[in-house]
């Protein structure tokens, strides 16, 4: 049990069919919560599954990833900014909320997850370069993406999500993220515990707080924003997907004080998610936006980065958690707009405090 309050308490620091397609994507019956105005939802065929996103604008594509357990919905307020001169795309990742939710760990493996990617722009912007914004897993795939395709993306924007081999270093290396990283031993099933169960006990209680409590008390999230995340959270074996990337990909460390090595036979490895990407180099100008209370991912994640990323330009947020993005939100997208915009931007700067 001890075990458990501790990868809980991690989660809540963290925030934490195949077909063909052959006409045009099918408009949803019923608009989900959240797709008002100018956002549009649509379903789309790609790599096999059917996928669910929402969008908004016209012009050059840049595609916002969500990650667990998130949903498109938690871009919402970028779709709506970059709506204006953009063609903004936010799809449910594999498993999540309206997107097909395969059954088996090994169907989110990385490299079907990049696939989706590809096949989803080639779909929704065929033959198009586009930016490409991620957060936590769905960060992870955007630095991976960009290993795999760099020659589709202009633009790469990461938001509170570790590069695959400095995070498996920090793992290694470490001890304060593989504390922060304790949860994830939970996730993949080394504790006992069904936590698909527990995270959606007493209405979604735990995840509630820990991910959008902040939100909520600030008065930036009411009740219908808050029903709308629970609604993801309810759709059948969608929390339980969201786990599989976990699993699928070995996301803990080696070992902790709580796990010793010796009864731990799989870990995360830069090497295995990366393997035959064109390069592990990324020369593709990158923005990375850090929370830096984010205790489930830790500062370590951001040194030594140049060496894999030559062209990275950091924006830090000295008072913000890992959902940053949400609680900076109109902050965050003008950062991400003057670097899509190609405005001068420092190769590192942190947001001043304000006056009281």
């Amino acid at each position: 049990m001890r075990r458990a309050r501790l990868a809980f308490g991690s989660l809540m620091a963290l925030g934490l069919a195949s077909a063909l397609w052959v006409s045009p994507p099918a408009t949803a019956a019923d608009p989900s919560p959240g797709v008002t105005g100018t956002l549009k939802e649509d379903y789309v065929e790609a790599n096999g599954l059917r996928f669910h996103y929402v969008h908004a604008g016209q012009g050059p594509m840049i595609l916002f990833l969500h990650g667990y357990p998130s949903f498109w919905y938690q871009w919402k307020d970028q779709l709506n900014d970059f709506g204006k001169d953009h063609f903004a795309v936010a799809p449910d990742l594999r498993g999540y909320n309206l997107t097909t939710i395969p059954q088996g760990t090994d169907q989110y493996k990385m490299k079907l997850l990049v696939k989706d990617i590809h096949d989803f722009a080639e779909k929704v912007a065929p033959g198009k370069k586009f930016v490409l914004v991620g957060h936590d897993w769905g960060g992870l795939l955007a630095w991976t993406f960009a290993m795999y395709h760099p020659e589709m993306l202009e633009k790469l924007v990461i938001v509170n999500a570790p590069h695959p081999f400095i995070f498996e270093r920090e793992m290694k290396e470490n001890p304060v993220q593989r504390w922060g990283s304790n949860y994830t031993f939970a996730f993949n099933n080394y504790d006992g515990f069904k936590w698909d169960e527990m995270l959606s006990k007493n209405d979604f209680a735990g995840l509630t707080q820990g991910i959008l409590g902040e939100q909520i008390k600030s008065g930036r999230y009411t009740d219908a924003d808050v029903a709308a995340w629970k609604k993801a959270w309810s759709v059948p074996g969608a929390l339980n997907a969201g786990l599989e990337y976990y699993r699928a990909n070995h996301l803990n460390p080696p070992y902790n004080e709580t796990h010793p090595a010796d009864k731990i036979p799989t870990s995360w490895s830069g090497k295995e998610v990366t393997e035959g990407a064109k390069s592990t180099t990324i020369e593709v100008p990158t923005l990375v936006i850090w929370g830096l209370l984010d205790t489930a991912l830790q500062q370590g994640n951001l040194s030594d980065m140049q060496k894999w990323v030559p062209n990275v330009h950091f924006k830090l947020y000295p008072k913000d958690t890992h959902w940053v993005s949400i609680s900076k939100s109109a902050e965050v997208t003008q950062d991400i707009r003057d670097f899509v915009e190609g405005k001068e931007t420092p190769r590192e700067t942190a947001e001043k405090p304000t006056a009281r």
